[in-house]
């Protein structure tokens, strides 16, 4: 089991009450952005190539308060850029922890092991390390060599102190299935809570554009890793039917609202993988002035390879809770990997020239990491 009980029992308590309240749309997760700066340069990433006076801002310890009390949501995942460049952070921390939501201090783990003992190991805190796949993986997807050692490294030390650690792992392009049940079975050796695992998705920002799985093909990779992985007792942060979802056996509309994202311009619509779609000023703008029904796979085009966790980790929970004993035999038995695939939503695009942006990130001159650093 890859999430503790208690973390389950009041994410579940939080979404039976949404329930009870007719609410049609609720945040699960929180996704902050307190920063876009970072210290590496990774080549799938949708952030580093902003100007410097877009990296250099940073939401304050009091926007970051505000936007929890405004959405409510029982979990928070900061993210960034690195979150902990951010000076304000174990502020931060310690004020969701006092109010009693779940955080999860995404990190290359670069800066942890200076920065550890500005923290103490809470059931509410939860460090989620950034490891793309083994060693040669990971350090080809950063685009520094060293840095999946480092990782082990600090690992092992937040561990030793007590603290919950999880690994945050993207699938890109080229994924072997055996390279990934072996990252896999290490991570477990190593004793990480859980694996947080997802196909990438493409973003116009990256500076590179060949990386990214698309649809079918990250459902055929992850049936073959989760063919591998029977009997090996991996345990990973997601729900079952997320992990279903992948196989290629689940069909999902995605919930955006679900994991509304916060950054330096505000709230952004409608989810945090889409830059261009403007922003609101108000988590309730961001409800009430969103037009949801022109995003989502089979609905634009810019969606149509989505599989990640932000949009549809969301769906499978409100599936799980809907359909208790579903999920409860795709955890007992795993996700299935044979037969056939569950349909596809259909794909209705009104204005064909919209796919364009898509069209150009398949094709795309494919460009180098990226040179940008920050000490």
């Amino acid at each position: 089991m890859g999430v503790p009980l208690i973390q389950q029992y009041r994410v579940g308590r939080y979404i039976l009450g949404q329930k009870l309240k007719r609410a049609e749309r609720y945040p699960l997760v929180l996704m902050l952005e307190p920063l876009f700066r970072c210290n590496l340069a990774c080549a799938g990433c949708g952030k580093i190539d902003y100007p410097s006076e877009i990296l250099d801002k940073r939401l304050s310890f009091e926007d970051c308060m505000g936007a929890i009390d405004e959405c409510g949501a029982p979990i928070v995942s900061i993210a960034g850029g690195e979150p902990l460049i951010h000076k304000e952070m174990p502020q931060i921390v310690r004020g969701y922890i006092e109010r009693k939501k779940f955080v999860y201090l995404c990190t290359n783990a670069l800066l942890l092991d200076r920065s550890m003992d500005d923290y103490e190991p809470s059931p509410y805190l939860t460090f989620s390390v950034h490891l793309d796949g083994n060693r040669d993986r990971h350090d080809a997807s950063v685009c520094r060599e060293g840095v999946f050692d480092k990782c082990v490294e600090v690992i092992r030390k937040a561990l030793d102190r007590g603290f919950r650690v999880t690994v945050n792992c993207t699938l890109f392009q080229n994924e072997a299935a055996d390279e990934v049940a072996e990252f896999m079975d290490a991570m477990m050796a190593l004793g990480v809570e859980g694996v947080t695992i997802s196909p990438g998705y493409w973003y116009e920002r990256a500076p590179r554009q060949d990386v990214f799985l698309k649809r079918v093909g990250s459902k055929q990779l992850f049936r073959k890793i989760f063919e591998l992985g029977r009997g090996r007792k991996w345990r990973f942060n997601q729900s079952s039917l997320y992990l279903d979802f992948l196989a290629g056996n689940q069909t999902y509309h995605c919930t955006p609202w679900g994991n509304p994202t916060r950054n330096v311009f505000g709230w952004q619509k409608p989810c945090y993988l889409l830059v261009g779609e403007g922003y609101a000023s108000t988590f309730s703008e961001l409800l009430e002035a969103t037009e949801w029904d022109k995003y989502g796979t089979g609905v634009n085009p810019k969606c149509a390879d989505c599989m990640v966790h932000s949009g549809y980790e969301a769906t499978a929970v409100n599936d799980t809770v809907t359909n208790p004993f579903k999920a409860l035999k795709v955890f007992l038995r795993g996700p299935r990997t044979t037969g056939d695939m569950a349909p596809e939503v259909p794909f209705h695009y009104e204005d064909e020239p919209t796919a364009k942006p898509r069209l150009v990130a398949e094709t795309k001159a494919t460009a180098s990491c990226s040179t940008q650093r920050v000490a």
